[in-house]
């Protein structure tokens, strides 16, 4: 979150600026703060990430989504749009916020220098607010890991991955491969 760029405003201002905005602005008890853009290592994470969910949930009741799909936290009073997202079964939608669903099964974020302490702390302990929530995974920007923190009845379990092994993501009953989600599309195959 970037308090340098913050505007205090009343839910309903905020949903105006998003509407008329051309960057998008996650939501905090009150203030919007501008989301910075992001690199294209992050954005290829994003999408390895959301493609591999893709590519092994289809034909499954579950939906995944990008970064343009805005989460509603309403008891916590957050608004923000995680990595990717996947909903099983049918969407919720915010009462106050049409365009923001309420029941994600599993979180993405993608780790950058800016933003990894919050997201693995206070939107993390945001997050855990919804009763929907499963899983919430973090994919590191730094080194090949990804990290998977599972509801386990009122506890949250880590599980970590790194290259050569595969990740289980326990809501969706897959596991994902850390060197797939990793492989660059752009770097030549080294030979053999």
């Amino acid at each position: 979150m970037n308090a340098a760029k913050k505007l205090a405003m009343p839910y309903a201002d905020y949903l105006a600026l998003e509407e008329s905005s051309a960057i998008k602005h996650e939501y905090l008890r009150g203030e919007a703060f501008a989301m910075a853009g992001g690199t294209p290592e992050h954005a290829a994470l994003a999408a390895a990430f959301s493609g591999a969910l893709q590519i092994t949930l289809r034909r499954r009741r579950f939906r995944v989504f990008d970064s343009g799909l805005k989460l509603r936290v309403d008891e916590t009073d957050l608004t923000t749009y995680p990595d990717v997202t996947v909903v099983c079964a049918q969407l919720e939608r915010a009462p106050d916020d049409p365009n923001a669903i309420t029941n994600p099964l599993v979180l993405v974020e993608v780790l950058s220098d800016s933003s990894e302490a919050y997201d693995r702390g206070d939107k993390f302990a945001l997050y855990r607010r919804l009763a929907s929530l499963r899983d919430y995974v973090l994919v590191s920007q730094q080194s090949p890991r990804i990290e998977v923190f599972s509801c386990k009845g009122a506890k949250w379990e880590l599980t970590e991955a790194g290259p050569g092994s595969s990740i289980l993501i326990p809501s969706l009953e897959i596991s994902l491969s850390v060197d797939e989600i990793y492989r660059d599309p752009l770097t030549p195959p080294q030979p053999t």
